[in-house]
């Protein structure tokens, strides 16, 4: 078994979906849009063969995230080596988002950071 996708609901689509395009090289599919409902989404591909479907609905209620709180908490984007994480990091600083942790080396010896992204959702970058 593998995991097919992770599904996240967002404010602004096309903010969020150009962020994992500009950052993590993800691949958006064409926007679905079902008219009965109201939902909005784009999946995107990474070359590992995980999506991430971004999703958004009329009738969405956004809640202020708490860093630390039951649930979902963050997606974690494995991106091949410490230099891209790194790279990826600072450029993410660069473009203004905030860094919460990193670049370094965990206590269970993985080398990763974790920046807010858009929407103030959490993503960990990985080597």
């Amino acid at each position: 078994m593998r995991i097919s996708h992770i599904a996240m609901y967002v404010q602004d689509l096309e903010v969020v979906k150009e962020f994992y395009i500009r950052f993590f090289g993800a691949k958006a599919g064409e926007l679905y849009h079902n008219p009965k409902t109201g939902l909005k989404s784009y999946f995107l591909s990474f070359d590992e063969g995980t999506r991430l479907e971004l999703m958004n609905l009329p009738e969405m209620q956004d809640q202020k995230k708490v860093l630390v709180r039951m649930g979902y908490i963050h997606i974690a984007i494995s991106v091949g080596s410490r230099e891209k994480v790194d790279a990826i990091t600072e450029k993410l600083y660069e473009a203004g988002y905030e860094v919460l942790s990193g670049p370094r080396i965990t206590g269970d010896g993985y080398y990763e950071s974790t920046v807010l992204g858009p929407e103030d959702n959490q993503i960990e970058i990985t080597e």
